[in-house]
């Protein structure tokens, strides 16, 4: 039986990768950081089938003594502080945890057993002010946040332990992913619910910042599936995981209502404050190499994607309603 050990376990794409190796027959060691606040919600219904330890990445040693004492054969390191408004807040704790955090992982895979194979969640927020469009493995970078910038060390880290040390460390630079399980404070998410609240009549209107930004969005358990197939290749490389495609925010939140039968023109009211410093105006990436080497493709559309959203928004709304309004009854 494989082992795997997953930072950043309790986000989307750490349940969904537990998911996808737990169906894979592997064990998977879930690592957490001590709080007195930690959310296993995405993982409920795993939950009995998962070692959860705890370790962090600001704390190398705590990561050495995980290493030793499990014992997996791949790492995958889905653990940062991934918002990136809060990234503008908070630069600081972002660079230690997003970017220092990666080298202390691969340090402590050094020092613990060379074999292992590394993961490294990149992102396509490194690009940033893009040069080129589609973005490849090739395009120069020009991250436009704190976020962003933590992520190029992160993935220029991952490179230079792998031609430094030989290990096998691979970076997927995943462009924007979304399911259900996404958190609330992330645009994509906070459409899907504000649309199902709407439409179930606890609220009128959704405050949103630019409409016109423009990103590749995909599906979420496609892309764990592509970061597993990195490592089981005969060679550790970097490989851009993106659907091809660019749709805007206003496309995205012009589907999400059409979907529910209103028209978003009576719903949405734009805030200034929602903006960013710096605005990333267009990711679009090509998955070329991943689909030529790996045999790596996404297999949901974009309306569908938002559909999905939706629709699990809706469905959540209406069994808490039904829990709410249930007969309390006292055997």
């Amino acid at each position: 039986m494989p082992k795997a050990l997953i930072t950043g376990i309790t986000g989307q794409d750490g349940s969904y990768l537990a998911d996808f190796l737990l169906d894979k027959g592997y064990e998977v060691i879930g690592v957490v950081r001590r709080s007195s606040t930690i959310n296993f919600d995405r993982l409920r219904h795993i939950q009995d089938r998962l070692a959860i330890v705890q370790g962090d990445l600001l704390d190398q040693v705590s990561l050495i003594h995980l290493l030793q004492e499990h014992q997996p054969d791949e790492v995958y390191n889905l653990a940062a502080q991934s918002f990136v408004p809060t990234s503008f807040n908070q630069p600081v704790l972002t660079g230690e945890v997003t970017a220092l955090g990666v080298t202390r992982m691969l340090d402590a895979i050094r020092t613990v057993d060379r074999r292992i194979r590394f993961y490294q969640a990149s992102s396509s927020e490194m690009f940033g002010k893009v040069a080129e469009v589609p973005q490849t493995e090739k395009t120069p970078f020009h991250p436009r946040s704190p976020y962003g910038v933590a992520k190029v060390y992160g993935h220029w880290i991952t490179i230079n332990y792998r031609e430094s040390y030989g290990l096998f460390a691979c970076s997927g630079i995943l462009f924007n992913h979304e399911s259900p399980r996404r958190g609330l404070e992330f645009l994509p998410r906070k459409v899907s619910y504000g649309v199902a609240r709407i439409k179930a009549g606890l609220q009128d209107k959704l405050v949103l910042g630019n409409l016109e930004a423009r990103r590749d969005w995909g599906y979420a358990p496609d892309y764990v599936r592509g970061m597993w197939m990195m490592l089981q290749h005969d060679h550790p490389d970097d490989y851009v995981l993106a659907t091809g495609e660019t749709h805007t925010v206003r496309e995205f939140v012009q589907i999400a209502f059409s979907h529910v039968g209103l028209d978003w023109n009576d719903h949405v009211v734009i805030d200034p404050k929602y903006y960013r410093p710096a605005e990333v105006d267009l990711l679009v990436g090509n998955p070329a190499k991943a689909r030529a080497i790996l045999g790596w493709q996404h297999s949901v559309s974009f309306e569908r994607l938002v559909q999905i959203m939706v629709d699990a928004d809706l469905a959540m709304l209406q069994e808490a309603e039904i829990q709410r309004t249930a007969p309390n009854i006292n055997w």
